[in-house]
């Protein structure tokens, strides 16, 4: 794209009564982004739709200027963008209507031939929406997934950490520009984000996160993915959002149920009563109706040297849960022959070493 095809991409953003919709209608028309500021205006008048309050301030001089002073600071600072008809674009945000004129990005994105998923919930995540997370992600990576998220506290960064420690490439989408990073206290993982996948915006350097901004984040979450799940949520919040305009884009979105008084799980299991949501209850749920061929991951024999550092109870618990799998506290005391009291405190334990993982209803696993 040239720079003043640029520059037009730039001034149809900034016009308060063009959005996607009409700014692609419009480029259809005329046959580029730059014809539309050579039309006159009458001619465009006749375009189905388009009236003489949309073009008002589309020859402004302060859009101009605007999209210039913008064009400096992505040259300035080498931000790499992807037009809605270019080949790097989202495919699947390419079939949405009010996909992103432009979208501004950093990172090493590679979407081609991907699969693709957005994870969200609730900032305030709990000790179960945080292991159902983690455990997702994991057994999902023997495909390798994209994971896209919106790098918010909670549920957001619970999922793009995890998609990096399995290997797996994750994108945030942002709702402000790509001259910062908000929240601010996650300027730790940015670096990390741009080297297993990066960032995604359609909003210019000098935008603010405000409230706004989120919800149409949010349609960048649920359009460039093929289906997203909500892990947590509250009755109200911005992961039902997401959640509403997938279901709206015909994707397929999942909930993860929880009890019916768990405030955080109040969104989810309200998304599976209306029937907007499939109820996910593991990755098979997700492989299945995406029609995704599930490889089965080898699993890590546990190296031997490690049982050096363990006491006799932590050998004999570890070693009956790599074979019999998921087990209630009940039973590993009864069929390992410890004290119950002895096995709930060498369980702790053995999880703080990242041995076991406990799970709902009382039950562990190895890991």
């Amino acid at each position: 794209m040239t720079s003043n095809e640029l520059i037009a991409v730039l001034r149809l953003q900034r016009v308060p009564n063009i959005g996607d919709v009409t700014a692609k209608k419009l480029i259809s028309h005329c046959g580029g982004p730059s014809a539309v500021f050579d039309d006159k205006s009458r001619d465009l008048l006749k375009i189905d739709g388009i009236g003489t309050r949309t073009l008002m301030g589309l020859y402004d001089a302060e859009h101009l200027e605007a999209a210039e002073k913008e064009l400096e600071y992505i040259r300035e600072h080498d931000i790499a963008y992807l037009y809605y008809t270019d080949k790097g674009y989202p495919g699947y945000l390419k079939h949405c209507i009010d996909s992103p004129l432009i979208l501004f990005k950093k990172g090493n994105i590679d979407l081609e031939d991907r699969k693709i998923i957005s994870i969200v919930g609730t900032r305030n995540i709990t000790s179960y929406g945080k292991r159902f997370c983690e455990k997702l992600i994991e057994d999902l990576a023997p495909l390798d997934p994209v994971i896209v998220s919106g790098f918010a506290y909670g549920v957001d960064i619970c999922a793009q950490k995890t998609a990096m420690d399995q290997g797996l490439q994750t994108i945030g989408c942002l709702a402000h520009g790509l001259n910062r990073i908000y929240p601010k206290v996650h300027e730790k993982y940015a670096r990390d984000v741009e080297r297993n996948g990066g960032f995604l915006t359609e909003f210019w350097s000098s935008s603010n996160p405000d409230r706004e901004n989120f919800l149409k984040r949010n349609r960048i979450i649920a359009g460039m993915s093929q289906a997203t799940v909500v892990v947590e949520s509250a009755e109200k919040g911005g992961s039902l959002v997401t959640a509403d305009i997938a279901h709206s884009y015909d994707r397929e979105v999942f909930a993860v149920p929880g009890r019916a008084q768990d405030k955080y799980s109040a969104g989810c299991n309200n998304l599976i009563k209306q029937q907007k949501a499939h109820m996910v209850t593991s990755a098979a749920d997700i492989v299945y109706l995406l029609n995704w061929e599930l490889e089965q991951k080898p699993t890590k024999p546990m190296q031997q040297e490690l049982f050096v550092e363990l006491n006799e109870e932590e050998k004999s618990i570890y070693a009956y849960l790599q074979q019999g799998g998921k087990q209630l506290l009940d039973t590993i005391a009864l069929d390992c022959q410890i004290p119950i009291f002895k096995v709930s405190s060498t369980l702790l334990n053995m999880e703080m070493k990242g041995l076991v993982r406990p799970l709902p209803g009382k039950l562990f696993e190895a890991v």
